[in-house]
């Protein structure tokens, strides 16, 4: 089979996966790492590439590799559960109370995730590249768990238990994303390489289990508390499509320093139009910015050093971003509100309340000289988890709490030249707590732990 009907398949297996297999979460709900060399150390070595892949870290890459094709399939599994405390309300006195008989965890724990890249060099000072790959991405699905609360608020009904986590039935979220970039790199002086890169992405999200917060929605609220909203759960995939842009220089002074920078944009998505009643602004759910810097040191002739640092802007999509807390201005929360924007759904409507992330990147690869054609690679990843102890009982949804990442991985280059490489990586759990906002008197806690196991083939 030639190349390029291994990129024609190999396209085809990429938005596939993208579309239907739910993408990762690691760093908030970005991946630690695009591509198998990436990721084998923990999302370092932008600034000596080995991969056409490596465009989705840094476009400026294309022009210092030679022409590839790289295809590569990671299998990924998070382990995601929650628990509550016994709670003294018990659904009374306007209290929304979560039960639980220990702790819960979230079905499906294994997804397939496929990338492609191909690199062509147009001639000596600049290439062109194209990568389909899916980053970021939530998902949980709870079969269990019941929650406590008053159906018609002061009206005669008794306070109820409910099944699901919300009281709605089976609870959980699911959102998919696919990106397709071209990037044009050049050599701008002989130890400087520029890259831009458009960018069009594509969302899958569906919801369901969330009917307990309509009270809570925009519609509901601007009604009078008389109509329903139609569009906050129970609606099936919903999609969207967007753009945006990245932009890349590596800069090599040395023959054994090189630096990297890089920088991608918001990502403008149009709304989820069925789910216009749960996402602030009307459904929004852009993608956050993000900025990465790195160095790269050739330690020995057998061993490079990598450092780098990326910053991810989860606080200025709103739908991220604003806290739980701001629902007591909402009218028909039931604190007093008199903002119809604070509800679900509008404008400055409760999200998930994620902080900006800054993420630590280590890693380091070695050529034994006793072992031909072999490469070892291995990283570590640190970066805070975003959310804020106060924001537990809605983060259920979405528990990205991992802090730390290891990461190990193996290239084997083969006599033809292609390569053949593995890569692992393993998070460690992280359980994070705090108040439930709609019962004060109860605790929630949620935790994650993951691993990934990713192998590629890069054609020369």
């Amino acid at each position: 089979m030639n190349a390029k009907n291994l990129l024609s398949v190999g396209v085809a297996a990429a938005l596939m996966g993208a579309v239907v297999a739910p993408t990762h979460a690691t760093n908030g709900y970005f991946t630690h790492g695009v591509g198998t060399h990436s990721k084998s150390m923990a999302g370092a070595g932008d600034a000596m590439p080995r991969m056409a892949i490596d465009i989705a870290n840094n476009p400026s890459t294309g022009v210092l590799i030679g022409d590839q094709l790289d295809v590569g399939l990671a299998v990924f599994s998070p382990r995601r559960s929650y628990e509550t405390s016994a709670s003294q309300l018990n659904g009374q006195f306007g209290s929304f109370s979560l039960n639980t008989p220990g702790e819960v965890e979230s079905d499906n724990e294994w997804f397939p995730i496929p990338y492609i890249a191909k690199n062509w060099k147009l001639d000596d000072d600049s290439a062109l590249t194209v990568a389909f790959y899916g980053r970021g991405g939530m998902n949980t699905d709870y079969t269990s768990g019941s929650a406590s609360f008053d159906p018609d608020g002061p009206g005669p009904a008794p306070v109820m238990e409910f099944p699901g986590v919300y009281g709605g039935g089976t609870t959980g979220v699911n959102l998919n994303q696919a990106f397709f970039e071209v990037s044009y790199s050049f050599k701008a002086a002989e130890n400087v390489a520029i890259g831009i890169a458009p960018i069009f992405a594509y969302q899958l999200f569906s919801a369901e289990g969330l009917g307990s917060f309509a009270p809570y929605t925009r519609t509901f609220a601007a009604s009078g508390g008389t109509a329903f909203p139609q569009n906050l759960t129970n609606k099936g995939a919903d999609s969207s499509m967007g753009y945006g842009l990245k932009a890349g220089v590596t800069w090599r002074p040395t023959d054994v320093v090189s630096l990297f920078a890089a920088y991608q944009t918001k990502m403008d998505m149009e709304e989820f139009s069925e789910y216009r009643d749960l996402f602030a602004e009307q459904g929004s759910f852009d993608i956050p910015a993000n900025a990465r810097v790195g160095v790269s040191f050739v330690a020995t002739d057998n061993l490079k050093l990598h450092f780098d640092v990326e910053y991810i802007e989860y606080s200025d999509v709103a739908s991220v971003g604003n806290a739980i807390g701001g629902v007591i201005n909402c009218p028909t929360a039931g604190f007093g509100g008199t903002d119809i924007e604070s509800c679900l759904g509008g404008n400055s409507g409760f999200g998930f309340g994620w902080d900006d992330v800054t993420i630590y990147q280590f890693g380091a690869e070695w050529v034994p000289e006793s072992l031909d054609g072999i490469t070892l690679r291995a990283g570590y990843n640190y970066g805070e988890q975003p959310i804020s102890g106060a924001d537990a009982a809605i983060n259920i949804l979405a528990p990205a709490t991992v802090e730390e990442h290891f990461t190990f991985g193996i290239c084997q280059e083969l006599s033809n030249g292609d390569h053949m490489s593995l890569a692992f990586m393993y998070a460690p759990e992280k359980e994070v707590s705090g108040p439930n906002f709609f019962d004060p008197t109860q605790n929630v806690s949620f935790a994650m732990d993951q691993f990934e196991i990713e192998f590629a083939y890069s054609f020369k």
